[in-house]
């Protein structure tokens, strides 16, 4: 057996979900070094705008989803093996975590929207890596990709109503 076959312990295999845990989670801590109050509070936005205690629990799930995501593709011989896989949903995730300090941080809605139309693109090419890797992995992802899309198309539409 090479090294990316042999079996992976599980004490590795536990650390390594949590490792995935907590760096998809990270994407989040952007939000603590910007303000979500006042200046998006007085924004007009389109009447199929969540509520806001929503937002909470759907990204709670979606980041864990898109955790464990990983962590199938990680056990497929870890980074040696599926470093382009990897590396995809890397930068992925730090587009998700660039979209927070755009928006909410500089107050700018229309930048925001470009880089969500990145954001967009690289989920799909995760989400086709992952396919070519372990397809389990791939359908967790569909989730984040369908609220991603939905994200850009709220994004969108408060910019249209506050030029």
């Amino acid at each position: 057996m090479t090294p990316s076959t042999l079996p992976i312990s599980p004490a590795r295999t536990l650390t390594a979900l949590l490792g995935w845990v907590a760096l998809t989670y990270g994407a989040a801590t952007t939000g603590i070094f910007v303000s979500t109050g006042g200046w998006y509070a007085e924004l007009l936005k389109p009447a199929w705008n969540p509520p806001g205690w929503l937002f909470g629990p759907v990204w709670t799930l979606l980041y864990t989803l898109m955790a464990v995501a990983a962590w199938l593709i990680w056990k497929q011989g870890g980074w040696k093996a599926q470093k382009r896989a990897l590396s995809l949903y890397l930068l992925q995730w730090a587009l998700n975590a660039l979209w927070t300090p755009l928006f909410f941080g500089l107050h700018r809605p229309g930048l925001a929207v470009l880089e969500l139309l990145l954001l967009d693109v690289a989920v799909l090419a995760t989400i086709r890596a992952f396919w070519q890797v372990r397809r389990a992995a791939a359908w967790l992802l569909i989730p984040y990709a369908c609220w991603i899309a939905f994200a850009t198309a709220l994004n969108v539409a408060i910019w249209r109503l506050n030029p």
